[in-house]
């Protein structure tokens, strides 16, 4: 019993606390309803333009949105009550998801309007995703936060696995109006696990060691220092960004990321390989992308040891050079099969190559869990916010730029070697790396060192 304890997820923070309790039910409810808008409005974009350059301005209106407003956000979040913040943007959410549900029902068929609430929607995750984040510190121990992560990051594959494959059936069956209505429902589970938090008020400065300008007002009334009256603004942002420069282990976790993310991923070169080498279209890079998410929770579930490991920088390095041959090891598969454009599914090199993608997909669960863990724990409750602004930033735009570089790569020399050398080059810039800030292998858990 003990053992399997030891082999499956650790499920201690839901039972120690009930708010982190509500808190990941509500987000892995909503998170599900979330992939299936993200699914049907690239759907519907697709059905009024028949235009897949118009479905890929999605991601641009997305992306945009969430760069600018994610350090902006995180300011946000460190200089008022944290609960408040998120409950606020989880609104906003709400409200634009009810208003793409009525344009569906509504039937009014405007791709500008599709745009313009796929922004509003990004720009309000970039707000409250930080909020959230940096909530998960304030209801549990340090020494539990490995294995929250891990928690969250089981419902987000979940979602990410079922999300597209329920997303596809229901508007095959019933329209894009009940997708979109569903998650208006889904999401009420969040916003009910954010009413049950306890206020979430700034807590006093601690950052003013190398960064100026990180002292609040006192408050006459309590005799403490009022983060809430900070200036949220610029200046705000840059304190953030001065602090993650004397912070090495912490700004590490983002600089490793950004190398696995823009040098090895693999996800552009989905839609070719469905058709010019493995075959069977869009249903083949259904299956690759779902192989992914399918790996970070295989992870998740069989994480109950590894979350216990204090020397979680190294356990980072492992996993990205794992990200990183998983990759090189996919694009061999790819350059075995060649470019034929098959008439039929090549099975074995599916199998071959699903199997790779679900050996990168846990590789990068591991190290998103102890990634989100070191910023958490080593950053001061009065700058996670902030901090979780440019990880924000980070998660979504080194994925971005790496479709640009395989993209690239894959027109000069095939989607094949586009992934070998995408993958080696990840290991060897990685050592590189740590070689250079050698720091990050020697972070104990147990003395968090920023």
């Amino acid at each position: 019993m003990a053992s399997g304890r030891r082999l499956f997820a650790d499920t201690t923070p839901l039972r120690e606390s009930p708010a982190f309790r509500r808190l990941w039910w509500g987000l892995g409810i909503s998170n599900l309803g979330a992939q299936l808008t993200v699914v049907a409005v690239g759907l519907q974009v697709y059905s009024l333009t028949s235009s897949t350059f118009a479905v890929g301005v999605l991601g641009i209106c997305a992306l945009v949105p969430l760069v600018v407003l994610g350090l902006y956000g995180g300011a946000l979040v460190d200089a008022y009550d944290r609960r408040k913040v998120a409950l606020s943007a989880s609104v906003v959410l709400w409200v634009v998801t009810m208003l793409l549900a009525a344009q569906a029902w509504l039937d009014i068929g405007s791709v500008g309007l599709l745009y313009g609430l796929v922004a509003l929607q990004s720009a309000a995750f970039a707000v409250n995703n930080p909020a959230r984040s940096a909530i998960i510190p304030r209801l549990l121990p340090a020494r539990l936060l490995p294995a929250a992560n891990t928690l969250m990051t089981i419902t987000w594959n979940i979602a990410l696995t079922a999300g597209p494959l329920v997303a596809a059936l229901v508007v095959s069956r019933w329209g894009y109006g009940i997708v979109y209505t569903v998650d208006v429902l889904c999401f009420t589970a969040a916003l009910w696990a954010l009413v049950q938090l306890p206020g979430m008020p700034p807590e006093p400065s601690h950052a003013g060691d190398g960064v100026d300008g990180a002292e609040g007002e006192v408050d006459p009334r309590s005799g403490t220092k009022d983060a809430a009256r900070r200036r949220v603004g610029l200046s705000s942002v840059l304190e953030g960004l001065r602090y993650l420069a004397t912070r090495p282990n912490v700004r590490m976790t983002f600089l490793v990321d950004l190398v696995a993310m823009i040098l090895a991923m693999p996800r552009v070169l989905f839609p070719a390989i469905g058709v010019v080498i493995l075959g069977g279209g869009a249903a083949t890079t259904g299956a690759l992308t779902a192989a992914l998410a399918v790996g970070g929770l295989l992870a998740g579930v069989f994480s109950g040891g590894l979350t216990r490991v204090h020397r979680q920088g190294v356990v980072i390095m492992w996993a990205i050079i794992g990200w990183g041959l998983s990759v090189a090891g996919f694009g061999v598969v790819l350059v075995l099969a060649g470019r034929t454009s098959p008439d039929h599914v090549l099975v074995v090199a599916l199998g071959a190559a699903l199997l790779m993608l679900v050996l990168c997909g846990a590789s990068d669960a591991i190290s998103s869990v102890f990634r989100q863990t070191i910023l958490q724990s080593a950053t001061p409750d009065d700058m996670r916010g902030r901090l979780q602004g440019v990880f924000i930033v980070v998660v979504a735009g080194g994925p971005r730029l790496g479709d640009l570089v395989l993209g690239a790569q894959s027109s000069w020399w095939g989607e094949g070697w586009a992934a070998v050398v995408g993958g080696l080059a990840c290991v060897v810039v990685l050592l590189l790396l740590l070689r250079w800030q050698p720091r990050l292998l020697a972070y104990d858990s147990r003395h968090p060192e920023p």
